[in-house]
């Protein structure tokens, strides 16, 4: 497998991720793939050849040897990596092809653009990148349970016992080096929960900033309503009209007697 070429186009997803996002990258390339391709393979070379059951019955060793490893840890962690680096794919096929739909609408409207930046995650951009760390964190944890599920724990036993056909009864079988294996199982289990916690981390962030820029648009939205409603408010009716002719403008410094000859007084005018 040419690790370099997929590290190459995964890395390209980094100028649209966020530091969870490279921490995530760094981690795969340099804690696990790294790992896997210099110390792992060389440590588990030697499964099948140095395993070894007590008894010479033909074919006893092999069923036995299937029953306690039924998938290679190897092809396992080969596998999670293939299929945990390839939602990153989905960001940059998406990012090409709002690329390609933006050169298309400046050609056809007079060198106007579609997208102001077809790599920002505004848009469907900002799903694609969501729903891919989605399948990253559950790969991973799909993978561990399946890692957890098929050899009942991360454990390494020293000795296994077998009495399948066709041997003749239980017999004892040896792992060879099991601590030096125990040591990278667990590694790459503490590798893979830290991925998973980083691409929480990653989804937790984008969706805070995503309710954060919402919450701050209805904000200048409503903001902006206010203003617009009251520069277009008419001015208030001088309090004129709102009085009546009847009406009599009182000192309030005036005393009750004043009062009382001043409405007399209005009285007598109403009269004549």
């Amino acid at each position: 497998m040419n690790w370099s070429a997929l590290q190459s186009l995964i890395s390209g997803v980094n100028k649209y991720s966020t530091v969870f996002g490279r921490v995530w990258l760094s981690m795969v390339f340099v804690f696990r793939v790294m790992v896997f391709v210099v110390a792992a393979q060389r440590v588990w070379g030697d499964e099948s050849k140095d395993f070894v059951c007590n008894t010479a019955q033909p074919g006893c060793v092999n069923v036995c040897y299937d029953h306690i490893f039924p998938i290679s840890h190897i092809r396992l962690w080969s596998l999670q990596l293939i299929f945990v680096t390839c939602p990153s794919l989905l960001v940059v096929g998406h990012v090409k092809y709002r690329e390609k739909k933006d050169l298309q609408y400046t050609q056809s409207h007079m060198g106007a653009h579609l997208y102001a930046h077809p790599g920002k995650k505004r848009g469907g951009l900002w799903w694609t990148y969501l729903v891919s760390l989605i399948f990253k964190a559950g790969f991973d944890a799909g993978f561990l349970y399946i890692l957890y599920h098929v050899y009942e724990g991360y454990d390494m036993p020293r000795l296994s016992k077998c009495s399948l056909d066709p041997c003749p009864n239980t017999v004892d079988c040896y792992i060879s080096r099991p601590t030096e294996k125990k040591i990278f199982t667990i590694f790459m289990v503490v590798s893979s929960a830290f991925c998973i916690l980083m691409c929480l981390c990653e989804m937790i962030y984008l969706i805070c900033k995503r309710i954060q820029k919402l919450i701050k648009r209805k904000a200048e939205a409503d903001r902006r309503m206010f203003t617009e409603s009251h520069e277009l408010a008419p001015l208030a009716a001088p309090r004129s009209e709102f009085m009546s002719k009847t009406s009599i403008r009182v000192d309030p410094t005036a005393s009750v007697q004043n009062l009382s000859n001043k409405k007399s007084e209005e009285k007598k005018s109403r009269k004549k």
